[in-house]
């Protein structure tokens, strides 16, 4: 059940993301990491339907974080790309190719064999104030890295970089969402911990740095890296903040770096496909 959830968060954000981009794609280069873009954004019926599905995409998420471990929910959640493809090969009436059908076999390959393999489980609920929490502040300072990175950079460089950088906020994300519906189980005290503060807050600067990542390029080049940088994110996260643990035989040591690979790999193929981008010309520089 808790797998079919998780598929059915994946589908409804690939779906809100394809609506997204091709709001934020027509938004002027300057509003790019200001709060402005956002606010513009909010003006347009398209993107809205797009932010409404991405949310219901992310309260099955969260459904499926509060009953299983971010080890199991992220990899699963990086299928949102197959979906995304879907719903631009609908769009654009494209068909797809044999290069797409090796992505797409690589992508539910990869997270299948990874699962198998690894069989995550266990994890706790950690102290709001414990030590293993510090183990987000290299997160955050490498998604800050990843935004200076791209400034300078071209606009694809820069479309990739804040997109991995969103990519890497929402790994964290999931951790901060799943260790709040844990804490709300336990009563009201969790009003008390700095947590579900933070959350909102990490939400709203990876929805900034996901818009000016489409604003600045098509999704072909502009999702993939946040596709992947997510699940990554959220397994180490899981691991070092709730104790998640996956098996470390030789076998399925194998196995769950093969299925990473794959994933990844089969991420960047499909994020190739000219199907995921807008049929229109880019306006003029």
């Amino acid at each position: 059940m808790i797998i079919l959830i998780t598929l059915g968060a994946a589908c409804l954000l690939g779906i809100g993301f394809v609506a997204q981009q091709h709001a934020a794609y027509r938004e002027p280069l300057e509003e790019m990491l200001h709060a402005r873009l956002l606010l513009d954004l909010m003006r347009m019926p398209l993107w809205l339907a797009g932010i409404g599905v991405m949310l219901c995409g992310q309260i099955l998420g969260a459904v499926a974080l509060r009953e299983a471990d971010v080890a199991q929910v992220t990899p699963l959640l990086s299928m949102n790309l197959l979906f995304a493809l879907t719903t631009a090969h609908v769009v654009y009436k494209e068909p797809f190719g044999r290069t797409l059908q090796l992505g797409a076999v690589l992508v539910s390959g990869g997270v299948a064999l990874f699962l198998f393999a690894g069989r995550p489980q266990g994890g706790r609920l950690p102290d709001p104030f414990s030590t293993r929490w510090l183990a987000a502040l290299p997160v955050v300072l490498a998604a800050g890295a990843l935004v200076l990175f791209g400034l300078r950079r071209s606009l694809k460089v820069k479309a990739m970089s804040l997109a991995a950088a969103a990519g890497v906020l929402y790994g964290l994300q999931d951790v901060l969402t799943r260790n709040t519906l844990l804490a709300l189980g336990n009563g009201p005290g969790v009003l008390e911990t700095w947590q579900p503060y933070v959350l909102p807050c990490v939400a709203v600067v990876g929805l900034l740095l996901n818009q000016s990542a489409f604003d600045a390029a098509p999704l072909q080049i502009s999702l993939p890296a946040t596709t992947a940088a997510e699940p990554i994110i959220g397994i180490v996260l899981g691991a070092a903040i709730f104790a998640e643990h996956l098996r470390v035989t030789p076998e399925a040591l194998v196995g769950e770096v093969a299925g990473l690979i794959a994933m990844v790999a089969g991420i960047v193929i499909l994020g190739r496909s000219r199907f995921l981008a807008k049929p229109t010309h880019r306006r003029p520089q």
